[in-house]
């Protein structure tokens, strides 16, 4: 009679318990890594708002920048999917202010789902102005910029 060969059922445990451990592991290295990328998208959509803003002002808005991101989709300065107002885990706002002529305008991003959970698109807040420069917090609300001081308050430069 020939001896069967197989694994038995402790082999199979341990191996099922070291695959536990190297997805414990490697899972929420992954998630990080997924908000790292959201948030890199975020700050690289925030340039193309400015650079589409300019862009408006120097063409087509006669001197005063786009009212919202419709504006800027309409111009064919931004994509179909940022012009919606949401990217790779963010939501966008912003535009103008809405008195003719439109000298400053703000955008914001600010992550769909705030936080480190297994849903989580984010863990920082962002904006930016006609100035370029790129602001953000630890927090689910955008940093606020004064649209008559341009005083930011709840927020940081983001080094480049």
């Amino acid at each position: 009679m020939k001896a069967e060969r197989g694994f038995s059922l402790i082999e199979l445990l341990i191996v099922v318990v070291i695959i536990g451990i190297i997805a414990a592991i490697a899972i929420p290295n992954l998630l990080a890594s997924r908000r790292a990328a959201n948030e890199a998208s975020a700050i690289s959509a925030l340039r193309t708002l400015t650079s589409a803003q300019a862009t408006y002002q120097a063409t087509v808005g006669g001197g005063s920048y786009a009212a919202g991101l419709s504006d800027l989709q309409t111009a064919g300065l931004i994509d179909s999917q940022l012009g919606g107002g949401s990217k790779s885990g963010y939501n966008f706002t912003g535009g103008a202010v809405s008195a003719q002529p439109r000298f400053y305008y703000t955008h914001s991003a600010t992550p769909i789902v705030f936080g480190t959970g297994l849903s989580g698109t984010g863990t920082r807040s962002f904006a930016v102005s006609e100035s370029g420069v790129i602001y953000f917090n630890n927090t689910a609300t955008a940093p606020s910029i004064n649209s008559t001081t341009r005083a930011v308050t709840n927020g940081s430069p983001l080094n480049p």
